[in-house]
């Protein structure tokens, strides 16, 4: 995430020729939104373009502050009286970046408050009497950020819920170390079981999905009807949720957009094993400081500014630890390690997919790929090899986080699962770059879609989302909104809501079945089935015989970042090329 907001600064400082509006002052809240939940009166607003009704910053958990922090969510308070619900949530503690609209100065900096899980409501416009009676799906949008990043008020589900007639649900949830840290000291001292489990912020998800089975349906939600969908690290947990035994039947259908099914073993995420520098036991005495001993109480006084300057190092910044294989809230074995046997995860209908360029949006900084016009705007340097060197890693990422699993949850005969790829690459130009080129199908460009919404990236958006292409992205965005409400409804993508949809057929192991949708407009082959299916094996063979690359040291220079991720494949490459590389961007 850090490289994408370098680029999307770059991208916004060629963009903007004008300083950004001042923000806009909160709605003012509407009695039309009076709900009465179990837990008190709240009030909301109406949106202005959309019509549906919103209420932001409910909390569903005691803020996780002094000795609760580092430890499982509690239920939050109840309250008397009225609650306005129209201010965003505070955010949870993170570090500044270009995608938060700040000056560049401000960079790194720590932002956010402990205080931080809220969540947002989005329904369809109703009375009161009329929200009782609804029951209405329920869609639960897990934000992505690579754990480490993102809020809830980046995310407007408000077209989703009005268009659809659905419940949208946005939650924040602890991130980075404060979200996921293993210490045995950590675990001294609680009072439930779910203390001892190093993952907060999935805990912290589990929690929220408690709320919606308790709370939502004054808002017209059906309890019983819950879809958890999430994209990036937002995906990866929605495949946490998947596998987890405590979440078992808070949710009945899962969507995992560009996600991952990769966890780290407890004792590695300790520092038992592994030795790495970012476990929690070589963590510790950094957070409290010299002469001070790592205990619980130490740890939960510290600074939240200690806890991130810990993982500063002169040679670059550590990324934290998450989703840990603990044995309690995940699979001791990991995520994947359950998905041959249904009854070993919570085996509801399932959609899993990835983006084609996912990969574009991270080696669009690559200096190795790019050069860059007035140091600002990327340009690339080897068409050829920048598209190799996105294609591989793309597909790889498919192999890993949709048709792997996806064949081994059917083959174990959970039979309930749709796959996409979205290819949709028809960005308009800035300056002279070509962004369908350069960012293609890139990594998180779906989300516009799938909410109805084109605002993601800020200044960006107008380059990415053009007049010359609102008629066939909105057709497409449509049809993808479709899809997904008819699966929150009614368990299957089906033809969409309407029926009049190319009908989702769902993933089968049998040999030239059409297994997966693609999404794309009419120009680039439009919505449709294929029996495409993607394995290491056949990427590996198809890098080995790529004619588009110049040389061996190309070949080579993929070949070893797929290693990195994925070193079962090091057998099959060619020789003499190192077991690790660049890997990731």
């Amino acid at each position: 995430m850090k490289r994408v907001a370098v680029l999307l600064a770059m991208l916004a400082l060629a963009a903007c020729t004008s300083t950004p509006p001042a923000e806009p002052p909160p709605p003012r809240a509407d009695l039309l939104t009076t709900r009465n939940l179990p837990q008190g009166a709240v009030v909301g607003f109406v949106d202005a373009d959309t019509r549906a009704h919103v209420w932001r910053a409910i909390p569903y958990a005691k803020a996780p502050v002094g000795d609760l922090r580092w430890r499982a969510p509690r239920p939050p308070e109840r309250w008397t009286g009225q609650r306005e619900a129209v201010k965003p949530a505070p955010w949870c503690p993170q570090q500044l970046s270009a995608l938060d609209g700040v000056d560049k100065a401000r960079f790194g900096e720590i932002v956010g408050q402990e205080d931080c899980l809220y969540l947002n409501v989005y329904a369809p416009p109703m009375d009161q009497l009329s929200a009782q009676q609804a029951r209405l799906p329920v869609m639960v949008w897990i934000h992505g950020g690579s754990n480490t990043w993102g809020r809830a008020e980046q995310y407007d589900g408000s077209a989703l819920a009005s268009r659809f007639k659905v419940i949208v649900v946005i939650i924040q949830y602890r991130i980075g170390a404060l979200g996921w840290m293993a210490h045995p000291a950590l675990r001294e001292g609680g009072t439930l079981p779910d203390d001892a489990s190093p993952n907060f912020g999935t805990l912290d998800q589990i929690r929220a999905l408690e709320w919606v089975r308790d709370e939502i349906a004054p808002f017209g939600g059906d309890p019983t009807r819950v879809t958890i969908f999430g994209e990036s690290a937002g995906g990866h947990n929605v495949a946490s949720l998947l596998v987890s035994p405590r979440a078992k039947g808070l949710f009945h259908r899962a969507i995992i957009q560009s996600g991952s099914f990769r966890s780290t073993p407890l004792a590695e995420a300790e520092g038992l094993e592994g030795g790495k520098p970012e476990a929690g036991l070589a963590i510790a005495p950094r957070i409290v400081g010299a002469g001070k001993s790592a205990t619980g109480e130490t740890l939960r006084a510290a600074p939240v500014k200690a806890i991130y300057d810990a993982y500063r190092r002169a040679e670059g910044d550590l990324d934290p630890i998450r989703v840990i294989a603990d044995g309690a809230v995940l699979p001791a074995g990991g995520l994947d390690a359950v998905l041959g046997d249904p009854a070993a995860y919570n085996a509801v209908p399932v959609i899993t997919g990835t983006n084609r360029d996912e990969l574009k949006l991270f080696n669009a900084l690559n200096p190795k790929l790019v050069t860059f016009v007035l140091g600002r705007l990327p340009r690339i340097r080897d068409k050829p090899f920048y598209e190799a060197a996105s294609a591989y890693p793309s597909r790889m990422w498919r192999a890993n986080a949709v048709d792997e699993p996806a064949a081994r949850m059917t083959g174990g005969g959970h039979t309930p699962v749709w796959t996409y790829r979205f290819d949709w690459d028809e960005e308009g130009k800035i300056l002279g770059t070509d962004l369908g080129q350069l960012l293609g199908a890139g990594h998180s460009l779906e989300i516009p879609f799938v909410f109805g919404h084109f605002q993601l990236l800020g200044a960006f958006d107008k380059f990415a989302f053009t007049d010359g292409n609102r008629a066939t992205r909105t057709k497409l965005s449509d049809a993808m909104m479709s899809y997904w409400v008819n699966f929150a409804a009614t368990g299957s993508p089906g033809k969409g809501v309407a029926g009049d949809l190319p009908e989702w057929k769902a993933w089968s192991n049998v040999p030239q079945a059409e297994r997966l949708i693609l999404f794309d407009t009419e120009k680039g082959g439009g919505v449709r089935m294929t029996a495409d299916q993607e394995s290491g094996r056949r990427i590996v063979a198809d890098l080995l015989a790529d004619t588009t690359l110049k040389t061996p040291a190309q070949r080579c220079d993929i070949f070893t970042r797929l290693v990195r991720d994925n070193p079962e494949l090091r057998p099959l490459g060619p020789a003499g090329c190192p077991a690790t590389g660049a890997g990731r961007q």
